[in-house]
């Protein structure tokens, strides 16, 4: 090995400009290395489940994710994860957003948006993810929607006119004040996340029965809709014990919406509207 590198020497001795150009790379690879910053490893543990999986039961799986080579919300962490770690881990995405709510989990133990949600920065804390909270899973952290959405179908969530004339059709005949159109703010933002439901323990309890928060707030925004005709009728439709009184204003539901709405304070108009005979 000694007579190697004298013979390398020699070599480079004897051909300046070989060395000339050898020595400028070397130095450029040795500062870029030293210039690395040191990894930021960040332990995700996920939950995992795979029906099609004979046997296979419910379990937590950690994955390391270097923060200085990821980007800042869960869901860039989750995406890395799938691309570079684990093909078969599956979570629902689409905007990134906010938008579009496919990405509602339980993220250290609170219901949100994983586009939304910042990675928690102190890699000594393992960051848990879940999916939302009492709802059948299809597989790992995928919820299955499909109660929350007959649900939200129940309370028909478009409007509703009586007596239209064909003279009407195709034309825009339903006009509506500044001050009535204010009245739908706070209302129609919800991207039916179900973050705020599945964070409701009467909807934990209830749910083939009492329609939770996310319903409820929609029901509202039609009922106060002053362009719909059948405010009445769906009042009347949320009477009884479950569907509308289950709720017990424990909150839950206006402290994690991730779009800062307020389910509790529409179901409380509801309540009121009811009593008040409206």
């Amino acid at each position: 090995m000694a007579a190697i590198r004298l013979a390398r020497s020699s070599f480079l001795s004897a051909n300046p400009c070989l060395m000339a150009a050898i020595s400028p790379q070397v130095r450029l690879a040795q500062t870029a290395a030293a210039a690395q910053p040191e990894q930021r490893l960040k332990t995700f543990s996920i939950y995992r489940w795979d029906p099609e999986r004979p046997g296979d039961k419910p379990h937590m799986q950690n994955y390391q994710v270097d923060l200085n080579d990821c980007g800042p919300m869960v869901l860039d962490a989750l995406i890395k994860i799938k691309n570079e770690m684990d093909p078969t881990l599956t979570f629902r995405r689409s905007c990134r957003e906010g938008i579009c709510g496919s990405c509602s989990m339980n993220i250290a133990g609170s219901n949100t948006l994983a586009c939304l949600c910042k990675i928690d920065a102190n890699t000594s804390k393992s960051t848990k993810i879940y999916p939302l909270p009492h709802m059948y899973v299809v597989k790992d952290i995928v919820p299955d929607m499909g109660n929350f959405y007959a649900q939200y179908m129940s309370i028909e969530p478009y409007l509703k006119k009586k007596g239209i004339q064909e003279s009407d059709v195709g034309k825009e005949s339903y006009l509506q004040s500044v001050s009535d159109r204010a009245k739908l703010d706070g209302l129609y933002e919800c991207i039916l996340c179900a973050c705020c439901s599945s964070s409701c323990p009467s909807y934990w309890w209830n749910q083939d029965k009492y329609l939770g928060p996310a319903v409820l707030m929609q029901a509202y925004r039609w009922i106060v809709d002053s362009r719909d005709d059948y405010k009445k009728e769906r009042l009347q439709s949320l009477e009884g014990t479950y569907k509308l009184f289950k709720c017990h204003t424990i909150l839950n539901c206006t402290q994690v919406c991730p779009k800062g709405l307020n389910p509790a304070l529409a179901i409380a108009e509801i309540k009121k509207m009811l009593a008040q005979g409206k």
